[in-house]
């Protein structure tokens, strides 16, 4: 079983180059040859998978403490809210169909009722990208609100788009890392969210930037390679950073929080090739 990408549970759930699409600018398209690297597991719990155990076929069990303090019996009801918020994002969300537009112009289709699973999961993820099922995963437990979704839909779908342009192998490290960055860079990071990380510095707002990204990409890698140092996943975050920040396909742009920038960045994806239109 392939590994997941997780979009990991933060305090902070903000979202918010003209080139063809065969071409694949900074998300490594070959398996590194780092002989350095740890090894692939064999357990899928090593994989992350134990964070989404509908994944697996289990049955999420209902404690009575659970069911009387935390209303855990609700989850068809979570459910059904997840689904409409979901439905909800792909109609109004820029960052959503800019990339579900980009996704159907490198020629792979999206069926929301086919390629978007909410989902019971772990406390340490709201989100993630399944490969082996081509599947975002939205964590109905964690995810309520609209602007929520949107925030997990646009992080899982820059995977989901990378695997779609480059076949990664999510189970090659770099690959593994170079779209968390991606993901982190396109859909997380803002100023705001970075003060509340604790990295933020209003003398150096790029290198603030950077940091918070570097920080969402290691914990993620960590969150998909269990047993994995954070010296390690640093180290594979920082191999392939460089590379992978630049690379802003299909968004074109850092958009800034509370601006017009998603907006203008769904507009102006003619120009950058992705005119398919969402239904």
């Amino acid at each position: 079983m392939s590994a997941p990408s997780t979009c990991e549970k933060s305090s902070s759930s903000e979202t918010e180059s003209t080139k063809s699409k065969s071409e694949t600018k900074a998300t490594p398209s070959q398996p590194s040859n780092n002989t350095d690297l740890p090894e692939r597991p064999d357990d899928n719990e090593t994989w992350g998978y134990d964070l989404y155990p509908e994944r697996k076929g289990d049955r999420v069990k209902t404690s009575w403490s659970g069911l009387l303090i935390w209303g855990e019996g609700r989850r068809d009801i979570e459910k059904i809210k997840c689904e409409k918020n979901c439905y909800y994002s792909i109609q109004k969300s820029p960052y959503v169909r800019l990339l579900l537009s980009a996704l159907k112009s490198a020629g792979c289709e999206f069926d929301p009722r086919r390629h978007v699973s909410c989902e019971v999961c772990g406390d340490l993820v709201t989100g993630g990208y399944d490969p082996e099922t081509n599947q975002v995963i939205v964590c109905q437990n964690a995810v309520q609100k609209k602007g929520n979704t949107q925030a997990v839909l646009t992080h899982e779908l820059v995977h989901m788009y990378d695997w779609c342009r480059a076949k990664l192998d999510f189970t090659n490290l770099h690959h593994l890392a170079c779209t968390e960055v991606r993901a982190a860079n396109l859909a997380q990071c803002s100023f705001m969210s970075a003060v509340v990380d604790g990295v933020a510095s209003p003398f150096n707002i790029k290198q603030t930037h950077q940091e918070c990204v570097r920080n969402k990409a290691v914990y993620s890698v960590m969150a998909v390679r269990r047993g994995l140092t954070k010296r390690e996943a640093r180290a594979a975050v920082d191999a392939v950073f460089a590379r992978c920040y630049a690379d802003l396909e299909p968004i074109g742009r850092r958009c800034r929080r509370n601006s017009r920038d998603p907006e203008r960045a769904y507009l102006e994806r003619f120009k950058l090739g992705y005119d398919a239109e969402i239904d």
